[in-house]
């Protein structure tokens, strides 16, 4: 059968990898329509994956327009390949295509403060499956699994540490990432995280983790020379080793607080907003934490730096999520083949 995925951050690149793979062994034919957000077409090209790619707006008015741009291509696209279903991790281009061509639309969403998208897409969309830490409640509409999507990239049977990446990198010993985020996306209107007033502050707040090793900085922005200083440039496809041999992240980026704390490694997310895997990874596992302040993140990541046995305790931690969680690639690749039997009988 048929199937086209459409996709719109590098994240979900690494969830459906595998995804893809195995529905291609399957004999299923895929075809993914993806927006050039940050590093998603070099991902998808490093991968080999076939795919059509549409601009991606980083500021509100754009976003606006990106909809009505967005969904005539996905049409365009969508009407020569002839899909018998539509996969996203919750796009409304897609909700909206395949109301148009009559095909069912199913999402995997991870975001529910990501509000506006919810109501432009779940009343076009036939099933929504969501993580049990997912605390919006969506209807009838949608199933509930145990786990993360990350752990469709970074559990154990999907994913080994390269440690020769450190060296690569000249990495060896201790070091500390610190991520600073642009908050551009759609849900991140009215968040703030590390909020530095000035390029003095964020030089207080690196020498302040220096003690504990070296600061590597991801950053969305290089509006200071200090970020560039730090800044660690890298083949995507290294990110998650980087992330794996870390004493601690602290950072804005939500997505890369949920990779650290799945792979072991002390998290800080830093934001005055919630996210339902984070609370539960917090909760329920006590892999990271949410603060939403420059002052407090800090705190807290001198407090877990000056244990000893950090590091050790964060992997037993994470091998009893490990234990417990769903097998993701199968789960997303049962629900995608069950949704296209519904459609043909």
């Amino acid at each position: 059968m048929k199937i086209l995925l459409d996709i719109g951050h590098p994240k979900d690149v690494n969830v459906f990898k595998d995804v893809i793979a195995e529905l291609q062994d399957k004999g299923h034919e895929v075809k993914v329509f993806a927006r050039a957000k940050e590093n998603t077409r070099r991902m998808l090209e490093n991968l080999g994956i076939d795919h059509h790619l549409c601009p991606y707006y980083s500021n509100i008015g754009g976003k606006a327009l990106g909809i009505l741009v967005n969904d005539i291509r996905l049409y365009q696209f969508a009407s020569k390949f002839r899909p018998d279903i539509f996969v996203s991790p919750g796009s409304p281009y897609s909700a909206h295509v395949s109301r148009l061509l009559r095909k069912p639309h199913i999402a995997f969403p991870d975001t529910e403060i990501a509000g506006l998208v919810m109501k432009l897409t779940f009343p076009f969309t036939d099933k929504i499956y969501t993580s049990t830490s997912f605390y919006v409640d969506l209807g009838p509409k949608q199933v509930r699994f145990e786990g993360y999507y990350e752990l469709a990239y970074l559990h154990p049977d999907h994913f080994t540490p390269d440690r020769t990446v450190i060296e690569k990198y000249g990495l060896e010993g201790d070091y500390i990432v610190l991520r600073l985020s642009a908050l551009a996306s759609h849900h991140d209107i009215g968040a703030h995280g590390f909020s530095f007033g000035s390029e003095e502050e964020l030089r207080d707040f690196i020498s302040r983790l220096k003690g504990y090793g070296r600061v590597i900085i991801f950053s969305e922005t290089d509006h200071w020379p200090l970020i560039e200083e730090h800044k660690l440039e890298i083949d995507p496809a290294h990110l998650h080793d980087i992330l794996h041999f870390a004493k601690l992240y602290i950072g804005e980026g939500a997505t890369m607080a949920s990779e650290s704390a799945i792979l072991g490694v002390p998290s800080i997310y830093v934001s005055n907003t919630r996210r339902g895997y984070l609370d539960e990874l917090e909760t329920k596992y006590d892999l990271c934490y949410t603060i939403v302040d420059k002052d407090g993140a800090l705190a807290k990541a001198e407090m877990l730096l000056k244990d000893k046995e950090l590091n050790s305790k964060w992997r037993v931690k994470a091998q009893r999520l490990y234990d417990s969680a769903t097998d993701i690639v199968k789960f997303i690749v049962d629900s995608i083949e069950e949704n296209i039997i519904k459609e043909i009988s």
